[in-house]
């Protein structure tokens, strides 16, 4: 049977971790700047189209 007790995406070769790292905190920022930008353009609307 399969052994367990290491968690596989440790032990797995060709693995870039920093990599991955780095790909989630550029997602985590186009997250962050794509909702201000679209809250602005929300508010813009709001002032401007009323």
């Amino acid at each position: 049977m399969a052994d367990h007790n290491e968690v596989a995406y440790t032990t797995a070769d060709g693995n870039d971790y920093l990599a991955h790292e780095q790909t989630y905190e550029g997602f985590l920022k186009l997250t962050k700047y794509g909702t201000i930008f679209v809250v602005a353009i929300l508010v813009l609307m709001a002032i401007f189209l009323t």
